[in-house]
């Protein structure tokens, strides 16, 4: 794994816990962890379970003990870590957005078709996905069980960065990120309307706005570590977007994301109205989906929470009893078997690079459409 930071922590829960709980076709073994600091990325492999740490990717990457490179890095250096570990022959899982432009997503879709042909498989980790009740609303909405789709309402809502002293980070420069909220949690919303409806976004119309624009600089000039200066920097990216878009089945849907939704820590919402009913999940009640069954008794109808905690339930089999609820760190669990069992079965685990690319395509198309402030008429 490449990336000792937050991401590496969830990533490596996942990779020690998902051979304990699933019948794997094959075992997953903690190699090396790979970070710029020797001392730090050390302390964090023997924390999180990893054999051994090193600084170099590089040469990680040529060893033949390693299988998998799974890389949790800024998106600055996807396309470069990604292509190379593909041409070397690993199996590769990148965190989303797979990229920071369309034109270095593409090129890694690209690296994964040739390799593809070779018996070598890569994975975009958009992990929201396989958050069981997520996973049952692309279910009943596939089985037909809220009829013809109409309508998505989506929303990720943060508020982490509402306090204007809080310093500058990586997260916050566009060299580093790519983008703000739009590709940090919007590309989370775009994926998961897609995913459940089974439906690509065609057109978009969206306006990005930066509330904060100068922050605290961090005593580390690389941006990602140390405590806050004096000195001040610019934030380069969105701290908010919304944007509308229109799918290729002809419905519409309504996005925003936000990292200055005071009160809201981590709200990924999405609800999908049909002909016959509708769907809707919230990530802050991650383990409840509400169901709307319009073709019911007028006196009975209503919004029916279903506590997904069941066996029959997707993934669910594997954990504890009905009832006994999953967290945030079950999603990676769910993510690493998934890929494992695809890569065991040589098959090509989803969501694909040139999915990863596709909603890269649709951040870009946002952003233009900002830029063009094509969004806004005067009244």
């Amino acid at each position: 794994m490449i990336g000792a930071g937050f991401m590496g922590a969830a990533h490596s829960q996942g990779w020690r816990v998902a051979p304990r709980f699933f019948d794997l076709d094959a075992t997953p073994e903690m190699a090396v962890l790979v970070g710029r600091d020797s001392e730090r990325t050390a302390a964090a492999a023997e924390k999180w379970g990893w054999a051994e740490s090193a600084t170099d990717w590089r040469e990680v990457i040529t060893r033949d003990d390693i299988d998998i490179v799974d890389i949790v890095t800024p998106g600055d250096s996807h396309a470069e870590i990604a292509i190379a570990a593909l041409a070397a022959g690993k199996h590769v899982l990148c965190e989303k957005p797979l990229a920071n432009t369309p034109a270095e997503a593409e090129a890694m879709a690209a690296a994964a078709e040739t390799a593809r042909a070779e018996g070598i498989f890569a994975m975009v980790g958009f992990t929201y996905r396989r958050v069981p009740a997520a996973t049952l609303a692309r279910d009943l909405v596939r089985a037909g069980r809220i009829g013809e789709v109409r309508q998505v309402r989506a929303a990720y809502l943060q508020d982490w960065l509402r306090d204007e002293n809080d310093p500058l980070s990586w997260r916050l420069q566009k060299e580093h990120a790519g983008s703000g909220a739009l590709g940090d949690i919007g590309a989370h919303a775009i994926d998961l309307a897609q995913y459940i409806t089974d439906s690509a976004i065609t057109r978009v119309s969206g306006t990005l706005e930066t509330i904060v624009a100068e922050r605290p600089l961090l005593e580390d000039a690389s941006g990602f570590t140390g405590t806050a200066s004096d000195a001040w920097g610019t934030v380069t990216v969105d701290d908010v977007a919304l944007f509308n878009a229109r799918f290729d089945a002809g419905f519409l849907g309504t996005f925003e994301a936000s990292r200055f939704a005071t009160g809201r820590k981590n709200a990924l919402r999405i609800e999908v109205s049909g002909s016959a009913g509708a769907i809707s999940f919230d990530l802050e009640r991650m383990n409840e989906l509400g169901v709307y069954d319009a073709r019911a008794d007028s006196a009975s109808q209503g919004f029916t929470t279903v506590l997904v905690t069941e066996p029959e339930h997707p993934y669910i089999g594997a954990w504890w009893p009905a009832g006994h609820m999953l967290g945030y760190e079950h999603g990676f669990s769910h993510q690493a078997r998934d890929f494992v069992q695809a890569i065991a079965a040589a098959v090509q685990p989803e969501p694909s690079f040139t999915a990863g690319a596709q909603v890269q395509r649709v951040l870009a198309a946002i952003e233009t459409s900002a830029a063009r402030d094509s969004v806004w008429s005067a009244v």
